[in-house]
This record gives C-alpha cells, structure tokens and sequence, in this order.
C-alpha cells in the first residue's frame, strides 16, 4: 500500500492527531529492519518491545514482521524483575523501550547479557527522572549499564539510530510474528513460540487470514484502538488493519468521552474491546452518550475476558447488531465467536467453533455430556510450544499429545455453542488483563506477619473481577488495618500494579488438603455466592 496509496494514513495518533502515511510507514519500518540486521539479528531470533503506545510502536513490531523475527511485545506495567525475566526466557537479542520506561529498562537489563543495544523512543524529555536522562547522554552510543561486567550495552536514541539506514527494504525479507507471553499458574509467564514458515512478509500465517475474513476487514477501514498494544488481541488487529491497508487510530488510553468522538471525527468503521470499556461507558448520562454520531460504526468486537449479559444487551439496545464476540486464548489453539443474532438466542455463550477442534473431558479425559462442564481442550488448530519450558508445555498438553488447553472450564450446549463457567488455574481477568495468582501468593508467604495466603478474583462490577487476597497471620500478629496497608505497601514494592491485591481478608486457618494443596475453591465461592458461573 505505499506503493498504491503513499499518502494514505497507516495510522494517527489520536492525542495528537499525528498522522503517519504508508509511503513513510514503509521507509520507517524498512530503516528499523537494516539496524535489526546490522545488529546481527537473523531469522528466527528475538527481540523485544517495552513501551506505552506511541507513535513508534507499529514500526517496532512492523520492521520484525519483514525480517523472519520473534518480537516480543512486554506489558508496559511491568517492574525490573519481570522485564528481565522476560528478556531472558525469550533470549532478546536487542530492546526497543520509551524514555517514560527508561529507569525500568535501564535496571532489567543488568541481568540480561544478551541484550547487547536499546532503541530509545520519544522525547527525552519525557524521562521519568533526570537521572534517567543523565544516563542515556552519559552511555548514548557507545556506553556501559552499570552493574554489568562487560562494555557491550549501547543505547541509542531510536530515531537517530534508524536514520542511519537504508529506506529500502532488506535483501533477505521473509515473514516474522510476534511471541507473546502468557502468565502460568507458577506466576512466571509463558512464551508462546509458534512455528514460523520462510514466507514472504506478504503471506501471513493461516489463522490472522482467517481474522481478517471473520471480523469483515477492508482495505479502506477505519480502525480505533483503544487497548495497549502489547495485549495479544489489539496487537494482533492493528496488524491487520495495516496489512489490509486500513487507517488505524491509536488511543494512548481508554476515556470513554474520547472513545466516542474519535469515533465521529474519524468515522470510525471497526473497533475491539473489553468488557471494562463497555461497562464505563455505559455509565455516561443519555446527554454525554447521545453527543457523538456514532452510525459509522460497522463492526464492534469484544474479547479477552466474559461480558456480563446485562451490560451486552445494553451495549446491543445502544450500538445495534454490529457487536461480535469471541473467545480465544493467546496461544491460538482454538476459536469461537458470534455475532449479535447468534448471541441474542445463546445469551452468555461465547460462540461456535470455527478454528480448531473442541473437546469438553472431565478429570479422566473423558468427554463430558452436552451441558455437563468439564476442561476445555481443543485439537490444536494452531501449534505452538512455551519457549524455553518444556514442562509447561507438557502440562498443557494430552497424554498422547493430540490436544492443549488454557485450563478453562465450560460446557456445549445442543446447538453446539460453547459456555464458560470456571477457570481451572484460578486466572483472574480484570478489566481484560489476565493474572494469575500464584505470584502474589509466592510473595505473601515470605512476609514475616503472614502464615499463608490465597490470592484469586472475586466480582468487581467495572472490571469484571479484582483481585483478592485471604491471609492467615503468625501468632500474636493483629487482623487490623494497620497489618493490610503493610501488606499492600509490600505487594506494592515487589509486584506491578495490576498483580497486587486490591482488598485484603484475614482467615484463622486456610483450607487445605491432606496433601498440602491449598482447597481454594472454598474460599473464593464465599465471595461468588450461589452465583451459577464463577466468570463475570
């Protein structure tokens, strides 16, 4: 499309109304692909991508998808610890970061030799502290990272180092994707590696052709993004959206105000998103809903966590039939969607099956009854292995190796529609970010105050789920609101936001098994009720 439309939009930021063209989105992301390759990235390695949204971020991912790369786009919330970690089970080669993350990046990657340059994008003025910006003019080009043990570490400002670069592209181009990464019920996230063909960056790989069609994409569409794009799901649109050669606006953050103008002003056609952004706009006054003309709108998509009935069927009674759920997990192994009629005589299924092969088994791997829930496991239409994790892997995974599962619990009614109604692992979806307890529960324990503890979600009417944790205190320690805020502050100091606990109960004993598993269905049930799904 830079050759056939050069001056359409690929994208606008919509803070700024900065527009970036596909004639320059093409020579930005080609520039970016020569200094990946200068770098010694060949195909098949890995690289990552720390930042908020910003006007680099398409290009970071874009020039990955030209050069046979794995690009990891990381959760921007994340502390040192767990940036590191990453970078180091995805053996990053090279991290492209914002001066607003800086301090955090400049931190994980003491633990990281293999990260041997950093790309950064904005303005330096954006830098969370002077001392931030000290470093990057002390170190910019050819500096050390203190705390490492060799000179190899150089940060460079991201457009300066790219300017360097041919505008043209690669000799070598062939088709990359990204490896997302996927928390696990240990609490460390999983790396989901899926087979890469040597194809041309032109042909993507079967299951993104298959979004295309479902979500009726159009060369001329008019995308609004209104997630973080690191999230598998808008990651995964946007892209899309480019490749089909669309507009995409891109919101730095959700406000429900803006949402709907950006929809008027750039008439919107497509859109995708969670639940949480339904439910806060729903809350503005019939006046603040009524402000905007929103008949652009084609095709509405939400996922990444349930919606609750009564806030779709005010989202449908508002938007009319153009609202399309689907479910499906980041590792891509199945898939089902409805549209709004489907939906309406199925209310609170998640769809059909329409992308690998469904099977409800009980504990024995026996198939369930129609109706009777049991763990969902799909044929994997989609092959994909944890990187670097073979243990996880086997997990989930049959005994004979023919099926994967997320450890979703649900059932298929007659028509063949599929129903959630539990979470095997305990996941927590709040506000569409997935958290698994075990690493909030990991930290709690080490407290000197705390015995033991359960983290899991219980109901928040915004965000769907919040998290909750239930400790059992040492002996002599007071059940007060002192001992919360200490242990609030401690999850704080250790966790990203979005991990720690938003509410703290007190428990004389925690249940648990002969074994030594903690039993904590029973105490999360306390705080569903006798509700008949434990998904909100």
């Amino acid at each position: 499309y830079a050759l056939k439309h050069p001056d359409r939009a690929a994208f606008i930021m919509a803070s700024t109304g900065a527009t970036v063209s596909y004639a320059a989105f093409e020579m930005r992301s080609n520039r970016l692909a020569h200094l990946l390759r200068a770098q010694g990235l060949k195909r098949l390695d890995h690289y990552a991508i720390f930042m908020e949204n910003n006007d680099r971020y398409l290009e970071s991912c874009a020039a990955g998808e030209r050069c046979g790369l794995y690009y990891t786009c990381v959760n921007s919330f994340l502390t040192a610890d767990e940036l590191a970690y990453i970078l180091q089970n995805s053996e990053s080669k090279l991290l492209i970061c914002s001066y607003a993350k800086l301090d955090i990046a400049l931190e994980a990657i003491k633990q990281c030799p293999r990260i041997n340059m950093v790309l950064v994008c904005g303005e330096k003025a954006q830098a969370p502290s002077d001392q931030a910006l000290a470093k990057v003019v002390s170190i910019e080009h050819l500096g050390s990272v203190a705390g490492r043990d060799q000179d190899s570490v150089r940060v460079h400002d991201f457009v300066e180092a790219c300017h360097a670069y041919p505008a043209t592209p690669v000799a070598d181009e062939s088709l990359g994707t990204p490896m997302l990464y996927s928390s696990g019920t240990t609490g460390r996230p999983k790396g989901i590696l899926r087979p890469l063909p040597e194809n041309p960056p032109s042909k993507p790989l079967p299951l993104f052709e298959f979004l295309t069609k479902l979500w009726r994409y159009r060369e001329d569409m008019m995308y609004l993004s209104p997630a973080p794009l690191y999230h598998s799901a808008p990651q995964a649109a946007v892209s899309l959206t480019i490749r089909i050669g669309g507009t995409v606006v891109i919101m730095e953050k959700f406000d429900p105000m803006d949402y709907l103008s950006l929809i008027e002003r750039y008439k919107i056609s497509h859109s995708q998103l969670v639940p949480t952004m339904f439910s806060r706009m729903l809350k503005l006054s019939d006046q603040e809903r009524a402000t905007y003309d929103l008949s652009s709108l084609e095709v509405a998509i939400h996922a990444a966590a349930p919606c609750p009935p009564q806030v779709k069927e005010a989202m449908i009674n508002w938007w009319g039939p153009i609202i399309h759920e689907y479910y499906g997990a980041t590792e891509g192994l199945g898939f089902t969607a409805c549209d709004t009629a489907q939906w309406l005589s199925h209310k609170g299924s998640v769809g059909k099956v329409l992308f690998g092969d469904l099977h409800i088994l009980d504990e024995a791997m026996q198939a369930c009854p129609k109706g009777e829930p049991g763990t969902v496991w799909f044929k994997t239409g989609s092959p994909f292995e944890y990187v670097n994790d073979p243990e996880k892997t086997r997990e989930a995974t049959s005994p004979d190796g023919t099926m994967t599962t997320v450890g979703d619990v649900g059932y298929v009614d007659d028509d063949g529609y599929l129903y959630l109604t539990d979470r095997a692992t305990f996941m927590i979806i709040s506000g569409g970010v997935n958290i698994y307890p075990q690493e909030c529960e990991n930290l709690l324990i080490t407290h000197p105050n705390v015995a033991d503890a359960a983290v899991f979600g219980v109901p928040n009417a915004d965000l769907g789920e919040e998290v909750k944790a239930v400790v059992e205190l040492m002996p002599g320690v007071a059940a007060d609101q002192a001992t919360v805020d200490d242990l609030m502050a401690f999850c704080k100091a250790h966790l990203s936001i979005q991990k720690c606990p938003r509410s703290i109960d007190f428990e004389e004993s925690l249940p648990r098994l002969p074994t030594g598993k903690l039993y904590k269905r029973i105490l999360r049930d306390r705080y569903w009720g006798h509700k008949t799904s434990r998904i909100v």
